[in-house]
């Protein structure tokens, strides 16, 4: 019996930092008729689920006159469109208010990332 807890017990150890990750995901405020959302789903929608960002916290999106969706709390109300909430098992670290354009929004999202341990420190 103790041969078959041995590799058990290396498994499970091994999986434990995975298991342990807390959910990240970028939480995106938006209503119809806004400009700066279109220009996000121009320059950035397509490919956000393929950067290392999109992989550390997934899209979900919201029309910002609807109730956050269950779960979710935020620290302060959404007012402005497009705004990113990213939120960690649910509660904001985070946000982003507004798109002016991609070099704002990835250095911005990137920062956020790195200081919640999501992504690597830049070097």
């Amino acid at each position: 019996m103790r041969n078959l807890l041995s590799p058990l017990a290396g498994i499970v150890l091994a999986l434990l930092p995975a298991l342990a990750q807390a959910e990240m995901t970028l939480l995106m405020a938006e209503e119809d008729g806004c400009v700066w959302c279109r220009r996000w789903d121009a320059e950035i929608s397509e490919i956000y689920p393929k950067t290392p960002e999109g992989k550390a916290a997934p899209l979900q999106r919201m029309d910002i006159g609807d109730a956050l969706p269950e779960g979710i709390r935020v620290t302060r109300p959404l007012h402005f469109t497009p705004t990113f909430v990213l939120l960690k098992d649910g509660r904001e670290l985070n946000r982003i208010e507004g798109y002016p354009g991609e070099d704002f929004f990835w250095g911005l999202l990137g920062m956020m990332l790195r200081e919640a341990g999501a992504l690597p420190p830049s070097g």
